[in-house]
């Protein structure tokens, strides 16, 4: 039997981990496969795709903002009509915010890319995920029950859909633009409710998918890639002996390629190990 060409897409892949993930992909891939490399500034997605070594499978760059709340479903409608489905995606689009800058004014578009831009990507390319598919949205170790206040659990443990998910991250995003959440439990660093919101989407999808995935090959999991070398980075920790973006991309890209560990499934994975969601687990 013939396999036919695997497709391959990466949300925020002109720099950083993303690009590092599309030149792995690319690298591992057969020639007839396509990686697509995408990202919000045409210009930059350009540059990036030109730069590709011209080995291994083919690297096509595409304008994909994931903050556009009719991007993904109009993407996905691309790569179906292309190609009728795809193999690998890879949710790795951030808005970064330093130390410098105020949340409340900078929460709107941050939750349109990390959060809203994961459960439309979600919505929009599970779907098409073929037999064998793995569907990846990069989180952080932080994405977890252990880094909120008891107190708030509830608001993300439990959720069983990813409009709930959406719901949660709404009320969160309007605490913080009035000030009411730097008056309550919610910490301080907007990153730990984002990375928090991921995983529980990536969760609830899971709870509606897990046995016709299981039956079909199909791994849906959150990822921690760990420390990353970055400048985004060093603006809140000493990242000198973190791995590089190419480096911290390998664990990824076994991931996808290896058989899929049903313990993976709808959970948060670091270096291969699933992290728990709940400290009472």
């Amino acid at each position: 039997m013939t396999i036919p060409p695997r497709v391959a897409l990466v949300t925020g892949a002109t720099q950083g981990l993303g690009l590092a993930l599309v030149e792995g992909l690319a690298r591992r891939l057969n020639p007839a496969d396509t990686v697509y490399l995408t990202g919000r500034d045409a210009g930059r997605v350009a540059r990036a795709a030109d730069a590709m070594p011209r080995t291994g499978a083919r690297v096509r760059g595409e304008l994909f903002d994931v903050a556009d709340p009719d991007a993904a479903a109009r993407f996905a409608g691309l790569l179906h009509d292309r190609h009728g489905g795809v193999d690998v995606v890879f949710g790795n689009a951030v808005m970064r915010i330093g130390p410098d800058d105020d949340p409340r004014t900078l929460v709107d578009a941050y939750t349109e890319v990390n959060n809203f831009g994961t459960t439309r990507l979600l919505r929009a390319f599970a779907p098409l995920a073929r037999d064998g598919g793995r569907l990846v949205v990069v989180a952080s170790s932080l994405g977890t029950l252990h880094h909120l206040a008891p107190v708030l659990h509830d608001r993300f443990d439990g959720l069983t859909s990813l409009e709930e998910v959406d719901k949660q991250v709404a009320a969160w995003r309007d605490a913080v633009k009035d000030g009411s959440a730097r008056a309550g439990a919610w910490p301080g660093f907007v990153n730990i409710p984002s990375k928090i919101a991921q995983v529980a989407a990536v969760r609830a999808l899971a709870g509606q998918r897990r046995a016709e995935d299981a039956r079909r090959g199909i791994l849906l999991v959150a990822v921690c890639p760990g420390m990353i070398n970055t400048p985004t980075s060093a603006l809140w920790w000493n990242v000198a002996d973190a791995p590089s973006p190419a480096q911290a991309a390998e664990p990824l890209l076994d991931l996808v390629q290896n058989p899929v560990d049903p313990a993976h499934y709808g959970e948060l994975v670091r270096f291969g190990r699933v992290l728990p969601w709940s400290p009472f687990a």
